[in-house]
């Protein structure tokens, strides 16, 4: 017979909580975070993605060209003098640290522009300085440094598909994979850039679900193509290849062959799918995809209810 006391405490502990004072400010911040959090998140992430690109790709090109005009137009003079200012050929030159001069309509230009503490000590870097806040705006420099990155990138997307091209990505490929620490990243880094980037003839045409392992449990499954002949010929049934995404990373997972009867279409687009899959089953998609309703999934010789019949009956 069980224990009295044993089954006091049993009982006890089944009592639910009664609602504290708290309870509707924690569930308020709660549900805030929750609609706060998405929207912040992405725009971190959209922020840290330009930053990125900025600080790695567009400053180092910036800085290339700055450079490029300084060799090709810089007009620095030397001279022993001691004076602030000399005139050369008619033109007048204000002296800096290490006695070089740069002519007065530059440093005036700076002064203008950013205004006189923040003029730079040597003659260099102000005419640097010049170049960029004349020449390199970035609503001047910006469209010019992508059409040479998309330059760029269309000579190596034409570099890699003859054959010494594939060559010598695949030996660059080879080192990276050969390095102990940088071969985890670099493997997991190309997995999520094929799968966004890549060009891949796999199109997926509906979502379905699918028993697997066993019966009784389904899994989200993304139709590829019609499998192989050889299998509908031995089984005797239509077959569809499917490939299974894993949670919550959708690039990978597996393909299996299934018979059309053991699959089950969901009636939900391939994006809502990938978003049940990434957030490990937390954003469930309403099936009204298409058109078809679970109903009607589940009765598939049932033709979709109108409202005109149900008024003639």
């Amino acid at each position: 017979m069980p224990d009295k006391a044993f089954l006091g405490h049993e009982q006890a502990f089944s009592k639910k909580r009664e609602p504290g004072p708290f309870d509707p400010f924690f569930k308020a911040v709660w549900r805030g975070a929750a609609t706060i959090l998405p929207p912040l998140i992405t725009f971190v992430i959209i922020i840290w993605i330009v930053t990125t690109i900025n600080q790695y790709i567009f400053s180092p090109l910036t800085r290339a060209v700055r450079d490029l005009i300084f060799v090709a137009t810089a007009d620095i003079v030397t001279s022993s003098e001691r004076s602030p200012e000399i005139v050369r050929d008619g033109k007048t030159y204000v002296r800096f640290k290490g006695g070089k001069y740069v002519p007065i309509e530059v440093v005036n230009y700076i002064r203008e522009e950013i205004g006189e503490d923040k003029l730079p000590a040597t003659a260099t870097e102000v005419y640097q300085l010049f170049i960029e806040e004349r020449y390199l705006k970035p609503h001047l420099v910006l469209p010019f440094l992508i059409a040479i990155l998309v330059l760029l990138l269309y000579l190596v997307g034409k570099i890699v598909t003859v054959r010494i091209g594939r060559i010598t990505w695949a030996q660059i490929e080879s080192l990276f994979s050969s390095l102990p620490f940088v071969r985890s990243v670099y493997g997991a880094v190309k997995q999520v850039s094929d799968f966004i980037l890549a060009q891949r003839s796999m199109e997926f045409s509906r979502v379905v679900a699918v028993e697997w392992p066993r019966r009784g449990m389904w899994m989200i499954g993304l139709v590829t193509s019609e499998s192989f002949s050889q299998l509908q010929t031995k089984t005797g049934q239509e077959m569809l290849s499917v490939f299974i995404p894993t949670s919550p990373a959708p690039m990978t997972g597996f393909t299996v062959n299934v018979p059309i009867s053991d699959t089950f279409d969901l009636g939900i687009s391939i994006d809502q799918a990938i978003q049940f899959i990434v957030s490990c089953g937390v954003v469930v998609p309403i099936p009204e995809a298409h058109g078809v309703t679970l109903d009607q999934q589940k009765h598939p010789t049932a033709s979709p209810s109108n409202p005109a019949d149900s008024d003639s009956e």
